[in-house]
């Protein structure tokens, strides 16, 4: 800061709370004057089980989440609504995903973050929850007639784990193949990422290859088909967590 060697830009220092707490990702549809909440979810960002390793864009994720209905008063209220009506007072027709990264407090929900986007990998968990014709919501956000719309929602808890490919996140490697992908059963999803089509092949072609993702009735029978699903799939260096969910 005394030589300058950042300019104007280090001319200040900021200093952040520390929050300590669970992390939540949020996502709703907004027309421009309303929104419409989809369910909550958690990623997990640690390349390794046990939260250990570097940050990664999300190792596996699971949804719903089930809260407290004082958070989701504050979710809807303090945050959604709020970022609403800010925008309609700024006048910018914001139409589209906002995504909000929360953190669960003792103080209660916190924003960490703004997105406008789906969240990787919450959104291969969120697909199979929704069970109201997505594209019907879309097209209601895109011409401004989200009001009075309703969300179902299928039972049960929906988990994802990705297949992430050898040397992720810093320097991934490709090109390898792809087996085991016709041995995934029936009613488990896998949804691809860094995967790429050769000479009738499938290889790795990124970090996060593959997002395997199961729906159950419960959080264990979830866990129980993603992962048998996972073991079918094979290529050279794969790595995936085996605790998402936990």
């Amino acid at each position: 800061m005394e030589k300058r060697i950042h300019g104007y830009s280090g001319s200040k220092v900021i200093l952040e709370e520390f929050l300590t707490g669970r992390e939540a990702s949020v996502m709703a549809l907004v027309d421009g004057k309303d929104f419409l909440m989809l369910p909550v979810s958690r990623d997990h960002k640690r390349l390794s089980d046990h939260d250990l390793g570097p940050n990664t864009g999300g190792m596996g994720a699971l949804a719903p989440l089930d809260l407290a209905p004082r958070d989701l008063e504050i979710i809807h209220k303090d945050i959604l609504r709020k970022f609403v009506d800010g925008i309609k007072k700024e006048n910018i027709n914001f139409c589209g995903v906002i995504y909000v990264g929360l953190m669960f407090t003792p103080e209660g929900p916190k924003v960490l973050e703004f997105n406008t986007r789906f969240g990787d990998p919450e959104t291969q968990a969120l697909m199979p929850v929704i069970k109201t014709d997505l594209l019907e919501l879309l097209a209601a956000c895109a011409d401004g007639q989200l009001k009075g719309k309703t969300l179902e929602i299928n039972p049960g808890v929906c988990v994802t784990v990705v297949l992430s490919a050898e040397g992720y996140p810093e320097n991934p490697q490709k090109g390898a193949e792809i087996t085991g992908l016709g041995q995934v059963p029936a009613g488990v999803e896998v949804f691809h990422a860094g995967t790429a089509p050769s000479g009738g092949k499938t290889l790795t072609a990124g970090g996060r290859v593959l997002a395997v993702t199961a729906l159950a009735p419960t959080l264990t029978e979830a866990r129980k088909k993603a992962y048998a699903a996972a073991g079918k799939i094979q290529f050279e260096g794969m790595h995936y967590r085996k605790d998402i969910g936990l």
